[in-house]
């Protein structure tokens, strides 16, 4: 996209009157620091110095763990049984494994949404309209209104727990965050199940410069970045703004307030420039104005069922100058904000930056530059391919991090939970105005990461050191805890000792060999030996971890610590695999 061509007078002239309009005065917008202040600034001590982790060094275990762990919300004996079953080799039963994920539409899902039909979930299935009618018009009360937020949300647990399209739902999730919405944001709540369903499912696996236009044109977006208020009359940048930083380029490609002019030339194709600057989000927010939502505002008050709408009177439609490309005045409908997306989905910047967070996400939190730039120019070739991200992927998931990564990446608080859920082999189901349902909610909200709901619009961190603080690692271990502990109308959340009884004979039940069986189920393989030994000796207490048979009872034995509650202390000590650095990574 080389960008529309003008004569070389009418350019200068567009130039000079782009420079008078912005004030543009060939100043940088930020000065070098003087030497003493660069010097103090490079003295202080820094929060990466003082607060940086240990190296931690964990076994590794076998292929298929560490893929499936990489690649779902978590390995669990009957996906390691299923993947070693694809092939005599690893790189067969990889490439088997990615391309039978990338086909989610071929995978029968139908036991999942049985699952959620049977657990109350009534809004999932309403178009936008239907939701717009029954949760937005007529003022309904707050748990009506934001019912379909409190759906998706929880959701979002069931999902990742039993979905047999995991890939997708790391994916859906992936995208959630970087086009977050907040779920629980009084307008964007009620239509949210659109908003996952029809942008960020339909398009996870499709092409990034559709999923913008749907994300610029959902109405739940839309009103989060205030866009459907975007008019001539008075310009709205936040969506604009977030496009470009958030969604596309990423601050490491922002210029600030400079000359869009004097922009130098990407290496990667000089006919883009490096960058985007503070003019181009005004343009941009300019090339947007007119796109809304029916709402009933008062100047279209027939007008409210909820879905998008261009208003040609909102619109700025004169002359634009965005990413190096002049946009000509009074174009057709929605073609200036079209032209941009263009620009965007095709610059080979934003390519290496989605491609850099699909890394993350996967392998690691500083992914090879090497590896970021071959998935980018696959990325980009594909630009206009309705599978462009499929294709994309493909090549991430089976690239060297791929095989070689493990221990690079920390599971999130609601990753680690729902791993949890899969492992321990949990049959419960969330449901939504549901007492035990609610406890796990709160709970979960103590962590810091409820599915959705990042107030702000960079979504949830994917970095290890942003999930690091002692909150959020009690808090996991708290609600990991009070998981293998509780029930809900008398059956437990995790079947821990039901699993016990038909893995392992009674005969069996040695503090070694329970640790060991728990240890291989949860984890996948055994855990570095002292930290097996801590579990072994919690597990023992004072009888002989290796010939001592633990029986299969919870009787009070405060004398004899190995006959004391002995059905708590096998959940515990499952509980103390979970909150493990082996569980807890990836």
């Amino acid at each position: 996209m080389a960008g529309n061509r003008l004569y070389p007078s009418q350019a200068a002239a567009i130039r000079t009157a782009f420079r008078k309009r912005y004030d543009l005065r060939g100043t940088p917008r930020y000065q070098k620091a003087p030497p003493a202040a660069q010097e103090a600034v490079r003295r202080a001590p820094s929060m990466a110095s003082l607060s940086r982790p240990s190296l931690v060094t964990l076994p590794r275990p076998a292929f298929a763990v560490r893929v499936l762990n990489n690649l779902s919300f978590g390995a669990t004996a009957a996906s390691i049984a299923a993947f070693n079953a694809l092939g005599s080799d690893d790189t067969t039963r990889l490439t088997r494994h990615v391309d039978a994920q990338l086909a989610w539409n071929t995978i029968d899902d139908s036991a999942l949404e049985t699952r959620l039909a049977n657990a109350g979930y009534a809004t999932l299935g309403k178009s936008l309209t239907q939701l717009w009618a029954d949760h937005v018009l007529g003022d309904p009360v707050y748990d009506v209104r934001m019912r379909p937020a409190w759906e998706v949300q929880r959701a979002a647990f069931v999902r990742a727990a039993h979905s047999r399209r995991q890939l997708r739902e790391v994916m859906t999730t992936f995208w959630h965050d970087h086009f977050n919405v907040t779920l629980s944001d009084f307008s964007a709540g009620p239509v949210y199940v659109h908003y996952d369903r029809d942008v960020i499912r339909a398009h996870a696996f499709g092409n990034f410069r559709k999923m913008l236009e749907a994300v610029a044109q959902s109405t739940a977006m839309l009103y989060y970045l205030d866009n459907l208020s975007n008019t001539r009359a008075g310009p709205n940048e936040n969506f604009a703004r977030e496009l470009l930083e958030l969604h596309t380029f990423g601050v490491e490609n922002y210029l600030g307030f400079m000359d869009p002019f004097e922009v130098p030339p990407c290496p990667e194709d000089p006919s883009y420039p490096i960058g985007y600057t503070d003019i181009d989000v005004y343009e941009t927010a300019s090339a947007f104005t007119g796109w809304s939502v029916k709402n009933g505002h008062w100047q279209f008050p027939t007008e409210n069922d909820g879905t998008f709408v261009y208003r040609p009177s909102w619109h700025d439609a004169g002359p634009k100058y965005v990413l190096g490309n002049f946009i000509y005045p009074e174009q057709a409908a929605l073609k200036d904000g079209r032209d941009i997306l263009d620009r965007i989905a095709s610059h080979p910047r934003v390519a290496r930056f989605i491609c850099r967070k699909l890394f993350r996400r996967f392998f690691a939190d500083t992914p090879s530059q090497a590896l970021v730039n071959s998935a980018a120019v696959v990325f980009r070739d594909h630009w206009q391919h309705p599978d462009q991200i499929r294709i994309t992927l493909r090549h991430i998931l089976l690239s060297d991090a791929a095989y070689n990564s493990w221990g690079q990446k920390n599971r999130r608080p609601f990753e680690a939970v729902v791993a949890a859920m899969r492992v321990l082999g949990s049959d419960w189901t969330l449901r939504v105005a549901d007492a035990k349902s609610d406890e796990f909610m709160y709970r979960m909200g103590m962590t810091g990461h409820e599915p959705y709901d990042w107030p702000a619009p960079n979504g949830y961190p994917d970095t290890g050191i942003a999930w690091s603080g002692a909150n959020s690692f009690a808090m996991t271990w708290k609600i990991l805890n009070w998981f293998t502990e509780a029930s809900d109308g008398g059956v437990p959340l995790a079947p821990i000792l039901g699993t016990t009884r038909a893995g392992l004979p009674a005969a069996q039940w040695t503090a070694t060999k329970l640790v060991d069986f728990w240890c291989r189920r949860v984890l996948g393989y055994l855990p570095v030996a002292a930290r097996r030994q801590e579990l072994i000796a919690f597990m023992a207490q004072n009888g002989d971890a290796n010939t001592y048979v633990i029986t299969d009872t919870d009787e009070w034995a405060a004398s004899d610590l190995k006959r004391h509650y002995n059905q708590q202390r096998l959940r515990s000590m499952v509980s103390l695999i979970l909150m493990s650095p082996e569980f807890l990574s990836r």
